[in-house]
C-alpha cells in the first residue's frame, strides 16, 4: 500500500484524487497497486491528515462545494493545519505528490519540497516544470543518495509519455535531435491566425476558452516551451543544458502577412522547441519556424502537443497527444506512482 501526501489540492491534485477514487478497484486488479491518500496540504484550502487514510471522495465533495477542507469531519486521528514541510516530515506518507503553485522562474517552493522529501526518505512525483528544468542534476543526485525515486512525467506533455517513451521504448538509440510543439496555447493561436484572426483576436479567444492565462507571457514568448525542451535535453539526451542557454523567441511579432506568406509557399508557422547534439555540443532554441506541410509536426493542430525524436536506429519517431488538462496531468502522476511501485522509474 503506497501512502500518499498531496501538496496542493487544485486542479491537478483533484484530478489525481478523482482517478484514484474511480479506478481504485481496477488498478488493484490490473496492476496489484494500491494507493491511499493520507494527507492533503494546500495553502488556500487547508490541511488534513489521517494516518489511516482520508475519505477522498468526501474531501473532493467538500472542497468542490465550499472551496476549502474546513468542513471535512473531525475524528480522533485527524490532524489539521500541518504546513507543507510538516506534511512531508511528520506524516506516515511514503510518497509526496508535489502539485503546489510554484514559481517557474525559481522552482520554489517545489525544489525545497523535493529536498525535504528526499532527506526524509520519501519518493516524489510532480508536474511542476521549475524544479526539473532548474535543478535536475542536484535533485536527481539527492534522490539517489537517499534511495528514493523522483517522477516528473507530467512536466513536458502532461499524460502523453514524452519522457518515458524515449527512455524505455527507444532505449539503445542515439538521439541526436529532439523537436517539439510543446505549448498548446500558441499552437491554437497559430491555427486561428491561419484561419484569418489577428494575433490580438487569437489571443483573446484563447483566453476566453481558458487555454491562456490573463498574463499569457510565458506561453506567447516561448518561456513555457523553453523549460520543457531543457527537461527533454537533460533527461533524454543526458545533457547539462540550462534555461539561459536556450535561444528563445515567441510568436508576438507574427502578422497576418507572415501567415499568408507561409501558406503561399506550402508552409505553416509553428512555435518549435529544438535541441540537438552536434559533435558533443548541445544547441537549443525555441522560436517560430515555417514548416513544410509534409513535416510530421505541421499537421499538429489546436491545443495538441507533439515531439519528434531523431534516432540512429529507429529513425524518426513522432509522438503526439494532449499537453495539458486536469485528467491528463492527474494521469501522468498516476503513471509515475505505478512506476515507483514497479521499480522501473
Amino acid at each position: 500500500m503506497q501512502k500518499l501526501a498531496l501538496l496542493g489540492f487544485g486542479t491537478v491534485g483533484q484530478g489525481l484524487a478523482e482517478i484514484l477514487a474511480e479506478k481504485k478497484a481496477a488498478l488493484k486488479a490490473e496492476t496489484g497497486w494500491e494507493g491511499k491518500i493520507v494527507a492533503i496540504s494546500d495553502v488556500m484550502k487547508g490541511s488534513i491528515y489521517d494516518p489511516d487514510g482520508l475519505d477522498i471522495e468526501k474531501a473532493l465533495h467538500i472542497v468542490k462545494r465550499t472551496g476549502t477542507l474546513d468542513d471535512y469531519p473531525d475524528s480522533e486521528r485527524l490532524v489539521r493545519d500541518l504546513d507543507s514541510f510538516d506534511t512531508i516530515e511528520q506524516t506516515n506518507a511514503d510518497t509526496i505528490v508535489e502539485v503546489t503553485f510554484t514559481d517557474v522562474k525559481t522552482g520554489q517552493p517545489a525544489i525545497d519540497h523535493c529536498k525535504a522529501a528526499f532527506r526524509a526518505g520519501k519518493h516524489v512525483v510532480m508536474s511542476n516544470k521549475g524544479p526539473v528544468a532548474l535543478a535536475y542534476k542536484e535533485l536527481s543526485q539527492l534522490a539517489q543518495q537517499h534511495g528514493v525515486r523522483w517522477g516528473f512525467e507530467g512536466t513536458v506533455m502532461s499524460g502523453t509519455p514524452a519522457l518515458r517513451m524515449p527512455l524505455t521504448a527507444l532505449a539503445g538509440n542515439d538521439i541526436k535531435e529532439i523537436t517539439g510543439i510543446l505549448n498548446g496555447t500558441t499552437n491554437y493561436m497559430l491555427l486561428r491566425m491561419e484561419e484569418g484572426l489577428s494575433y490580438e483576436e487569437a489571443l483573446e479567444e484563447t483566453q476566453q476558452l481558458g487555454y491562456a492565462e490573463a498574463d499569457p507571457t510565458s506561453d506567447v514568448e516561448g518561456y513555457d516551451a523553453r523549460y520543457k525542451i531543457v527537461i527533454l535535453a537533460n533527461t533524454v539526451m543526458n545533457s547539462l543544458l540550462k534555461v539561459d542557454d536556450v535561444q528563445c523567441e515567441g510568436i508576438t511579432h507574427l502578422t497576418p502577412y507572415d501567415i499568408k506568406k507561409a501558406k503561399s509557399k506550402g508552409k505553416r508557422w509553428k512555435l518549435i522547441a529544438r535541441v540537438s547534439n552536434e559533435n558533443g555540443q548541445i544547441k537549443a532554441s525555441v522560436k517560430p519556424e515555417m514548416l513544410d506541410e509534409t513535416h510530421p509536426l505541421a499537421s499538429i493542430q489546436g491545443v495538441l502537443n507533439a515531439v519528434t525524436f531523431e534516432c540512429d536506429l529507429a529513425g524518426t519517431i513522432t509522438l503526439s497527444g494532449p499537453g495539458a488538462g486536469r485528467t491528463e496531468t492527474g494521469y501522468s502522476l498516476l503513471i509515475d506512482l505505478l512506476n515507483i511501485y514497479r521499480n522501473h522509474l
